[in-house]
C-alpha cells in the first residue's frame, strides 16, 4: 500500500465507531462459521454439495457496507457469501438452500447452494458459470441509467393487459451502482474482457470485484493470467478507477471500496477493485487442495487467514477483549446453531409435475393466451408489403406504444456517427437487410444503436436491461454467429425465471435471420439449427414464413412475458410469396397455433419457414399430375408447437410428411414423425416420411446448394411415394 493509501485507511479507520467494526468481524466470523456448518452438514450427508467463502471475507463485507442494499444491484459469484450477508441475507435462507427445501427463497430447491438471490436486497440470481454475471450486470447499470433518462418509461399498465409490463415493476436510482464479482481465474473469460468493453465506453456505474486468491481450482494464477497479474493487464482501459488492495485486510479494502463505489456513484465510470484473497479450505468439497498445494504453501495462506487477522487487529486496537470476542463468537456459533435446526427442520414436499415446471415460463402472460388472437384492421393503405417491411413497421408500431423498448445488435443503427443522418446528408443502414432502418433516426440513440462485433455481449447485456424491466429487441446478424452467444442463452436466457423460482425474469426477443435458399451463402450465412434451440426449456421460438404472420408473432414476442427466438427467413424476407397489406397497429398471433396453408384430403405435410412455398409447388404439382390433395400445415411457432393441428390432420389425411430445412438427422422434424408414430399409429395408412436436407452444411455452388437443401421437387417426389400406400 502506498504512504497517501495508508493515510486515507487511517484517517477512514479513525472516522468509524468501535461497535462499526465490532459489528464488520461479527459479519466475517458469521460468514465462515456458516462455512463451517455447511462443510458439517455436507459430511453427515445432509446437503449434497458446498462451497465456501473462507478467506474472502474481509474483501467481501467491506464491499457489502460500502455499498446499499435493495438500492444498488448485485450480480455475485459463489464465493460472496460474505456481502450477501452484508447486505442482509440471512444464515437461514442460505442454508434453507443448502438443503433444497422448498421454501428456499433463493432457489425453491433449484439452484445449488451460495447462489444466493434476493428481490428485496436487489440480488441478482446467479449461475453456476464464470463470467456470464458480467455482461448481465453491465446490461442492468445500462437500464438503470436508461430509466433515469426517461423515468416515464418506467410506467405500468392495468393488470390484465396483454403487457409484459404489468407484470415487470421497474425501480431505479440516479445514482446506483451494480456490483459484480468473479474469481481470477475468471478474469480468462471473454464475457469478462466484452464487459470491460461496453462499461469502459459508456461510463456505467459498475463496479467489479475480482476476487484473486490465486486459483481457478488446482490451476494457478500464472496459468492463467500473463503475468500472473490481472490489474496489470486492464490498466489502460479508459474512464476506469482501479485499486489493488490486500483483501485479507478488512481496514485496507473497505477503504478501497468506499474509493471506487464513491467514483461510480459519481457518474465517473466503472470501477474495479482487485483484492488478494486466501483460499483456506479447497475449491469444494469435491475437492482435495493437498494434491496440488505443498504445505508450505498452506501455512503461509493461515497465517493471512482476514478472520484471525481481524481478530489480532481488533485486540490490539483495544476495541475488543478476549472476553468480548468470545462472547461475540459465541452468540454467532449459536445463531448459526438455530438456523441450521430450522433449515433441517424444512421438509421438501414431494415433488408434483405442476411444481417441476412452475416458473419455466411466465405464470402471468403466455404468449399462447388466445387473446393475443385479434382481426386484421381495415387501413387505408392497400400496399402489398413483404415480411421485411412488415416487420419493420412492426417494430416501430411498437416502439411508438411502448418506451422500453430497445434495439440493439450489429449494424441496427442507421449510423453511429449520426451528425450527417440528422443532417439530412446519409440515409442510413438500419441493418445488414435494412429491417431497423429508419428507427434509430425517429427513436434516438438511446434507443437504437450499434452494439461491438461481440453475439455474448448482445445477449448478456439484453439479459441485464430485461431483469430491470427494459424489453430488448436485440438482434444476431445471422444465425451462423449466434454460436458466441450460446452460453449466455443455454445458461442464462432459458433459466433465470426458473432458477430464481420465479423471483426474476428476464423477457426479451431476440431477432435472428436464418435459413439458406441464397445462391451464394455457403457455409456461414445458410445455417439451419433451431432445433438446438427448441431443446431448450424456457425460451419460445417463432419462425414465420410470410409476412403477415411475421408481424403478428413478433407483435405477440414483444409484448409477452417470455424470451423468445424469433427466427426470421432471409430467403423469405422480400419474396413475392407471403406479402401482405398491414393490418393495423395491434394485429397478434397467439404462439403454438399452426395455420392450415392447404386444405387436402390425401395426405399431410407438416412444414414452416422457408420450406413452406416449395412445399406449395410440389402440392399443386402432385394435384396437377396424379390428382393427389395434399394438405400443408405450417407450424409458425416451433416451441411450443399445435399438435392438436397436426393431430387433427393426420387422423384426417392418414399419411404424413415432416419436412424442414435444417439437416435430416437429428433435425426439428424427429420429435414430431416419433410422437405421431407414437400416439396416431393407429391413425396412419403409411409410414412417417421425413425431408431434410443432407447431413451437411451448405456449400458455396449454387448447383450443389440445390442438392443440399430440400428443393420442390424432392418434396413431389416423397409426396408421390407416400401416396402410393
Amino acid at each position: 500500500m502506498r504512504p497517501a493509501e495508508s493515510e486515507a485507511t487511517e484517517r477512514l479507520v479513525a472516522g468509524k465507531a468501535p461497535a462499526w467494526w465490532v459489528e464488520f468481524y461479527r459479519l466475517m466470523y458469521l460468514s465462515r462459521r456458516t462455512d463451517d456448518r455447511e462443510i458439517l452438514l455436507k459430511r453427515q450427508q445432509k446437503i449434497f454439495f458446498q462451497v465456501s467463502c473462507a478467506g474472502h471475507e474481509a474483501l467481501l463485507v467491506a464491499a457489502g457496507l460500502a455499498l446499499r442494499p435493495g438500492y444498488d444491484w448485485f450480480f455475485p459469484y459463489y464465493r460472496d457469501r460474505a456481502i450477501c450477508l452484508a447486505l442482509g441475507n440471512t444464515v437461514e435462507e442460505q442454508l434453507l438452500q443448502a438443503v433444497g427445501a422448498a421454501d428456499d427463497p433463493a432457489s425453491g430447491g433449484r439452484q445449488m447452494p451460495s447462489h444466493w438471490t434476493s428481490k428485496r436486497l436487489n440480488i441478482v440470481s446467479p449461475s453456476s458459470s464464470t463470467a456470464t454475471q458480467c455482461l448481465q450486470a453491465v446490461g442492468t447499470a445500462e437500464a438503470g441509467r436508461y430509466f433515469s433518462r426517461h423515468p416515464e418509461a418506467a410506467g405500468r399498465p392495468e393488470v390484465g393487459t396483454l403487457d409484459y409490463r404489468a407484470f415487470k415493476d421497474v425501480k431505479f436510482h440516479a445514482d446506483e451502482v451494480t456490483y459484480v464479482s468473479i474469481g481470477e481465474g475468471s478474469t480468462s473469460q471473454g464475457e469478462f474482457w466484452e464487459s470491460l468493453n461496453t462499461a469502459s465506453n459508456s461510463k456505467l456505474p459498475v463496479l467489479f470485484v475480482v476476487e484473486d486468491n490465486g486459483y481457478a481450482i488446482s490451476t494457478p494464477v500464472e496459468a492463467n493470467t500473463p503475468g500472473g497479474n490481472i490489474s496489470r493487464l486492464i490498466a489502460n482501459f479508459p474512464n476506469f478507477h482501479f485499486a489493488e488492495v490486500d483483501g485479507t485486510d478488512a481496514a485496507a479494502s473497505y477503504a478501497a471500496m468506499v474509493e471506487a463505489v464513491a467514483y461510480c456513484r459519481a457518474g465517473h465510470g466503472p470501477a474495479l477493485v482487485h483484492g488478494h484473497v486466501v483460499r483456506p479450505y479447497s475449491h469444494s468439497l469435491s475437492d482435495d487442495e493437498r494434491l496440488y498445494r505443498s504445505d508450505e504453501e498452506l501455512k503461509a495462506d493461515e497465517k493471512r487467514d482476514p478472520i484471525l487477522k481481524m481478530q489480532m487487529w481488533l485486540l490490539r486496537e483495544g476495541i475488543l477483549d478476549e472476553h468480548g470476542l468470545k462472547e461475540l463468537e459465541r452468540k454467532v456459533d449459536e445463531e448459526v446453531q438455530q438456523a441450521s435446526d430450522r433449515a433441517l427442520a424444512a421438509v421438501l414436499p414431494q415433488a408434483t409435475t405442476e411444481a417441476i415446471l412452475r416458473y419455466q415460463y411466465s405464470e402471468d402472460l403466455k404468449p399462447t393466451d388466445p387473446r393475443f388472437e385479434t382481426p386484421v384492421e381495415p387501413t387505408a393503405d392497400d400496399t402489398e408489403r413483404t415480411m421485411a417491411d412488415l416487420i419493420n413497421t412492426c417494430l416501430r408500431d411498437e416502439m411508438r406504444r411502448d418506451e422500453r423498448i430497445v434495439i440493439f445488435g450489429e449494424d441496427v443503427a442507421d449510423a453511429t456517427r449520426d451528425k450527417a443522418l440528422r443532417d439530412g446528408k446519409i440515409k442510413g443502414k438500419g441493418g445488414v437487410f435494412k429491417l431497423t432502418h429508419g428507427l434509430q433516426k425517429e427513436f434516438g440513440n438511446d434507443r437504437v444503436w450499434n452494439s461491438p462485433l461481440a453475439e455474448a455481449n448482445i445477449t448478456g447485456r439484453a439479459i441485464g436491461m430485461a431483469v430491470r424491466g427494459l424489453k430488448p429487441v436485440v438482434e444476431i446478424q445471422f444465425f451462423d454467429y449466434i454460436w458466441p452467444a450460446m452460453h449466455q442463452m443455454r445458461n442464462e436466457l432459458s433459466v433465470m425465471r426458473w432458477r430464481s423460482n420465479g423471483t426474476f425474469s428476464c423477457p426479451l426477443v431476440m431477432r435472428v435471420p436464418i435459413g439458406g435458399y441464397l445462391t451464394g451463402g455457403s457455409i456461414y450465412h445458410s445455417q439451419s439449427g433451431e432445433s438446438i434451440f427448441t431443446h431448450t426449456p424456457g425460451v419460445r421460438v417463432v419462425m414465420p414464413s410470410n409476412a403477415l404472420d411475421a408481424l403478428g408473432l413478433l407483435r405477440t414476442a414483444i409484448r409477452c412475458d417470455d424470451p423468445v427466438l424469433f427466427l426470421e427467413h432471409k430467403r423469405l424476407y422480400r419474396e413475392t410469396f407471403g406479402r401482405a397489406k398491414y393490418p393495423g397497429p395491434n394485429y397478434s398471433i397467439p404462439f403454438g397455433k399452426a395455420k392450415v396453408v392447404r386444405e387436402g384430403k390425401d395426405l399431410s405435410v407438416i412444414t414452416y419457414g422457408a420450406v413452406v412455398p416449395r412445399a406449395m409447388q410440389a402440392a399443386q404439382r402432385i394435384e396437377r399430375e396424379k390428382g393427389v390433395r395434399v394438405e400443408i400445415i405450417d407450424l409458425r411457432c416451433l416451441s411450443p408447437y399445435d399438435w392438436e393441428a397436426i393431430a387433427e390432420s393426420v387422423k384426417k389425411t392418414n399419411k404424413v410428411i415432416v419436412a424442414h430445412e435444417d439437416m435430416l438427422s437429428w433435425g426439428y422434424g424427429a420429435e414430431i414423425a416419433a410422437r405421431i408414430g407414437d400416439e396416431l399409429f393407429h391413425d396412419l395408412d403409411g409410414p412417417v416420411r421425413r425431408v431434410g436436407a443432407m447431413d451437411t452444411f451448405v456449400a458455396y455452388q449454387p448447383l450443389l446448394e440445390d442438392v443440399i437443401l430440400p428443393q420442390p421437387d424432392r418434396l413431389f417426389e416423397a409426396m408421390a411415394e407416400l401416396a402410393r400406400f
